[in-house]
């Protein structure tokens, strides 16, 4: 069974940068992939981008290249960690944020159906 937390969310006024966190726990992540979606009313869950546990391959939806950067944190303290990097906030981004798992990794899978983990989400607000 593996666990995913979401942290770092909160109210941010537009142009600003964000750093959301996802901590991992749970069984061996071998060939496991990690990814951040966004959840709003109207949309449902997007795809943001994704990345191999150990391998550091990521993918980001074209939309999101350029102001959302995913990463692995690979310090002592935060092995378990999956960062997402949101720059020039504006307010069309404010949504809950969650990150997912599923075994395997490959640069098709983006959608929610495509992954069996979630944490509870975080949620964004971004100001005008």
């Amino acid at each position: 069974q593996v666990r995913l937390i979401e942290s770092g969310g909160g109210l941010v006024q537009a142009g600003t940068s964000l750093r959301l966190s996802c901590e991992v726990s749970g069984r061996a992540l071998s060939d496991y992939s990690v990814a951040w979606f966004r959840r709003t009313p109207g949309k449902g869950e997007e795809f943001i981008a994704a990345t191999h546990w150990h391998g550091g391959a990521t993918y980001t939806a074209s939309s999101m290249k350029g102001r959302f950067i995913i990463s692995k944190d690979n310090t002592d303290n935060a092995r378990n960690t999956v960062r997402l990097q949101m720059n020039n906030l504006s307010p069309e981004d404010t949504a809950v944020y969650l990150c997912a798992g599923r075994r395997g990794y490959s640069s098709s899978l983006r959608s929610a159906a495509d992954f069996d983990s979630w944490g509870p989400g975080t949620q964004v607000t971004v100001a005008s």
